[in-house]
């Protein structure tokens, strides 16, 4: 849910900022024209998805994150850029980013990626009105990356780049299902996908969070639409799921020996796997494009003679095109094994 209490109420207290030299409009996902300067050099990210793509695009625009990031995600950014200050967010929970603050750091583009509902672009709106600043509301949805990847190329002047990383997404994306095409839903396997120390909250059917899990799997909470929510253990081993996928470390290594967890197949089987996190996770949180390089490891995990490559050579290749920075062999080792 957004909250824009904190944000709307300071409206009536900023000051419009100087209307720049405008040279051409350029569309968003949700198809409003936005004046953009002639020369983009400073871009505000709205909320975490929208920074981690900018910064895969274009990493000098990023004036700042919406959270700092920690010493072990810093090793896989550029260390200039990964080190760049916490400027807050607007949208999201928690939001902390008020006009004041956005324009006092003077950017050329405000840039939101995810919703496109009617409730953003007004938040979007509004926000332009009072600051003269374009801001552009990308789709966020897994399977729309490469649309996104090349309005974000439009929208910075960067067309190769955006062009470039919207082909690799576009490859990844039609190499991955393509495989598994043949493979019918009732064949495919039961996923339940729990965050947390306990594991009890999960995705429902829908969710952003488990798109991947979905292009792929059968969502074992699918059948409820929604976000996140937190679930019972009793519901969890009525859908005895045949794969656990987690992000939360202590509850991957507590779970086999967990007796709560004893009647759950997954655990029993001993298919209980931890989602590599750093410097952004790879199956959720947040939800952007940093969860193209999990949709192989999941592929890999779920259907291992359909995905015969190695997820370690894959990743490499991917950190160095997309953050830029190319791991060492120990580096990969601490991804791979969850830590960080």
């Amino acid at each position: 849910m957004l909250s824009r209490r904190s944000l709307i109420a300071g409206f009536g207290t900023c000051m419009v900022a100087p209307h720049l030299a405008r040279a051409q409009t350029v569309t968003d996902s949700t198809g409003r024209a936005l004046p953009i300067p002639v020369k983009v050099t400073r871009v505000f990210p709205a909320g975490p998805p929208a920074a981690i793509m900018l910064y895969t695009l274009a990493p000098d625009l990023l004036i700042g994150w919406p959270r700092a990031n920690r010493p072990e995600e810093r090793e896989f950014l550029l260390p200039e850029i990964g080190a760049r200050p916490e400027i807050g967010r607007i949208t999201g929970r928690g939001n902390t980013a008020n006009l004041e603050t956005v324009l006092a750091l003077k950017p050329d583009l405000i840039l939101d990626i995810g919703s496109t509902s009617q409730t953003f672009i007004s938040l979007a709106e509004r926000v332009q009105e009072q600051t003269g600043i374009p801001y552009a509301l990308l789709d966020g949805r897994f399977a729309a990356m490469p649309v996104s990847y090349r309005k974000l190329g439009e929208l910075t002047r960067r067309i190769t780049q955006g062009e470039d990383l919207a082909d690799y997404t576009n490859t990844t994306l039609d190499t991955i299902t393509q495989r598994i095409a043949g493979v019918e839903l009732q064949q495919r396997p039961r996923v339940y996908f729990a965050r947390g120390p306990r594991g009890l909250e999960t995705g429902l059917g829908g969710s952003i969070n488990v798109e991947t899990i979905e292009l792929l799997a059968r969502n074992v909470a699918g059948e409820r639409q929604g976000g996140l929510a937190t679930v019972s253990i009793e519901q969890v081993l009525l859908w005895n799921p045949d794969v656990i996928i987690t992000i939360d470390r202590d509850f991957a290594a507590n779970v086999k020996n967990d007796p709560a967890w004893i009647g759950v197949a997954a655990a029993q089987t001993g298919r209980v796997h931890l989602a590599p996190k750093v410097p952004f996770g790879w199956v959720d949180f947040p939800p952007s494009v940093n969860r193209l390089i999990g949709l192989w490891w999941l592929a890999k995990i779920l259907y291992p003679q359909r995905f015969p490559e190695n997820i370690r050579e894959i990743a490499r290749s991917f950190y160095a095109r997309f953050y830029h920075v190319t791991p060492t062999e120990v580096q990969m080792d601490a991804v791979l094994e969850g830590r960080g």
